[in-house]
């Protein structure tokens, strides 16, 4: 019988990926205050479960830096390091030595921009280095919904988890009773603002 991947996840084996979340993408990308504020949500329960963080920039000196946004949230964070970048990929080897440094954490939590190719790549390329990858949903796009909408597909049937920055949160929490869980229940307590997921969702009911 073929074994099946369950995508169990707790702390102390996760790291964050926040991919090109730059200011140079701000007027292009779908639903991108949605996908900042999204994001702001899953490095905010980062912080609280002292998950590490790496960042990429995707060729800064033309696209800016990490909008103003999350840069708060980047800084307080058990950050590991900002990564300059043009590959179409987070896995250039810089991030690679930091991801080696880590063995112990094989789940990858990964959001941001954009879908279709920095993030989709990403995720190939962790796929292949035998790492789970839990893809935060609604805190990825891309410049089309088409794109994003292939890309989704594209991912978890290579194999890697689509999920939601609430589910990961609670995954990651485990337990009301845990001395985390009244933090992060802040942050979910309103409910993720809406980023056109069920657009394109199919059989899932319009909004």
């Amino acid at each position: 019988m073929a074994t099946c991947k369950l995508g169990k996840i707790v702390p102390t084996n996760a790291i964050l990926l926040l991919c090109d979340v730059q200011e140079g993408f701000r007027k292009t990308i779908q639903y991108y205050p949605q996908i900042i504020e999204t994001a702001k949500r899953v490095l905010n329960g980062a912080e609280i479960l002292k998950i590490p963080v790496i960042t990429t920039e995707q060729y800064p000196k033309g696209l800016g830096s990490t909008v103003a946004e999350l840069k708060p949230a980047i800084t307080n964070s058990k950050l590991v390091a900002v990564v300059q970048k043009t590959k179409f990929s987070m896995l250039v080897p810089e991030v690679k030595e930091h991801l080696r440094q880590m063995p112990e954490r094989k789940s990858i939590i990964l959001c941001g921009i954009e879908a279709h190719v920095c993030i989709q790549n990403t995720v190939l390329d962790l796929l292949e280095e035998n790492y789970d990858v839990h893809i935060i949903a609604d805190a990825c796009s891309s410049r089309s919904m088409v794109d994003r909408m292939f890309a989704l597909q594209r991912m978890r049937d290579a194999g890697a988890f689509l999920t939601t920055s609430e589910s990961i949160i609670l995954s990651l929490v485990q337990d009301a009773s845990s001395p985390n869980f009244k933090a992060l229940q802040k942050i979910i307590w309103n409910t993720a603002p809406d980023s056109g997921l069920l657009s394109f969702s199919p059989g899932m009911p319009k909004q």
